[in-house]
């Protein structure tokens, strides 16, 4: 798998396939110091400046899924909790059928870009 559209081709239904790819391209327009790359098989959103990662967007059947890094999930875990959203510890999963809360993705992505700016790796230590 080598593009996002290569990845949303992998959703069965159209309108997941949609409603992902909304979100995605809402946080591209917003963040155009972020970047999209396809890395373990998943869209990963990057910090252009460094490479660093910021957010990674898997799939399956009831939902799509967002993982901000642990200490980033951790950080917002009363605000992802209000939103009702089941999450793990390490992802935050958003059912096809649910409203996206892009305040809380915002500030998951707001979160990551201020700490990790001058970061040199790409996974937080």
């Amino acid at each position: 798998m080598e593009t996002f559209d290569d990845f949303l081709e992998t959703i069965d239904q159209p309108d997941h396939r949609e409603k992902l790819k909304t979100v995605i391209d809402h946080i591209l327009i917003d963040y155009p110091e972020l970047t999209l790359e396809i890395k373990w098989n998943q869209p990963m959103l990057l910090l252009k400046e460094n490479g660093t990662f910021i957010l990674a967007f898997s799939k399956a059947k009831p939902h799509f899924a967002i993982a901000p890094e642990k200490y980033t999930r951790d950080y917002f875990d009363a605000d992802i909790q209000k939103t009702g959203y089941q999450a793990t510890k390490m992802f935050i999963k958003i059912k096809w059928t649910e409203t996206v809360d892009y305040d809380l993705i915002y500030k998951m992505i707001d979160k990551n870009i201020k700490d990790k700016k001058d970061y040199t790796k790409f996974w937080r230590e």
